[in-house]
């Protein structure tokens, strides 16, 4: 089975659908904690239902979902929200439960991804999109050397009330020099 450390303690490796029992525990552990900042159907559709969907965009090439597992335990992941080979441009998207903030697993695994996107796939552009009021998210962005370009007022419904969103990106030429 493919897997990538990120370091001792911390594996990188997909979720499929073979994964949903252990996804829907983990879900269950991160639902109310990361409603507010992932898109509405993430946060309510059943585990099998979100697997299901990102093995059909594995399937088509438009995105992806893996999963991040610390001392065993499904703890979070990162995705491409959107992968478009055809425009060179893709999205890049994280989460993890209360119990995995702070440990130093979201910026290596979101690095993964951004690395595989340029490097590998050929991808000419990186985005990261989060509610501006979502300040260790935007965090994780700049850490990952991108760019706040601009702010989307009032683009980010939320269960009835519009928030601002941020819109981060890395080119392709950003990464020459690293």
């Amino acid at each position: 089975m493919f897997s990538l450390p990120l370091r001792d303690d911390a594996l990188l490796r997909p979720l499929e659908p073979w994964n949903a029992p252990e996804f829907a525990e983990h879900l269950e552990r991160a639902r109310e904690h990361i409603r507010p900042w992932v898109g509405s159907a993430f946060a309510s559709d059943p585990a099998e239902v979100i697997l299901e969907r990102y093995a059909q965009r594995v399937a088509a090439d438009s995105g992806r979902l893996l999963g991040i597992w610390l001392d065993g335990v499904l703890v979070g992941g990162v995705m491409f929200v959107a992968f478009d080979v055809g425009s060179g441009v893709c999205e890049v998207g994280c989460w993890v439960e209360p119990a995995a903030e702070g440990r130093g697993l979201v910026t290596p695994a979101c690095r993964v991804l951004v690395e595989w996107a340029v490097r590998v796939r050929g991808m000419h552009r990186v985005e990261w999109r989060c509610r501006a009021d979502n300040a260790r998210s935007a965090a994780v962005a700049a850490r990952l050397g991108m760019v706040l370009e601009g702010v989307l007022r009032g683009a980010w419904l939320f269960e009835g009330a519009r928030y601002d969103e941020q819109l981060w990106a890395v080119l392709a030429t950003d990464l020459e020099d690293h």
